[in-house]
């Protein structure tokens, strides 16, 4: 059974680093310090997040059917997914906008607050 590379420490938190490499092959053995990408890093949800993210080609919608969540969840897994990258979100997608039944819907699972379905419907007119 292969097992998914871990990107930090199960104890401390810290980031981990790979120090050998085996060839299953040839059984050749490459010891050193090798660095991981930022994937790695990252927690398993926010790499399941990035993946059907890029599948949908970044389209909310199709992420938000994929996952079975709404809008402002998707948007906070993105923001979350860009900080934990280094990066700034800077709201690097253009706005989608909901509607305001997924405003109202949204609102009502505690998604977002009332401020901000306020806000939301506001915009709308």
């Amino acid at each position: 059974m292969k097992k998914k590379i871990l990107g930090n420490c199960p104890i401390c938190g810290d980031k981990l680093t790979v120090t050998e490499l085996t060839c299953k092959c040839c059984d050749t053995k490459l010891s050193g310090e090798f660095q991981l990408s930022k994937f790695d890093y990252l927690s398993k949800e926010l790499q399941e997040f990035a993946l059907i993210f890029i599948k949908n080609a970044g389209n909310i919608k199709g992420v938000e059917k994929d996952l079975g969540v709404s809008y402002p969840t998707v948007k906070k897994n993105l923001a979350e997914l860009i900080k934990n990258l280094g990066y700034e979100s800077n709201n690097i997608l253009p706005e989608e906008k909901m509607s305001r039944e997924e405003i109202l819907s949204a609102l009502k699972r505690k998604e977002i607050s009332f401020e901000e379905a306020e806000k939301l419907l506001k915009e709308m007119n």
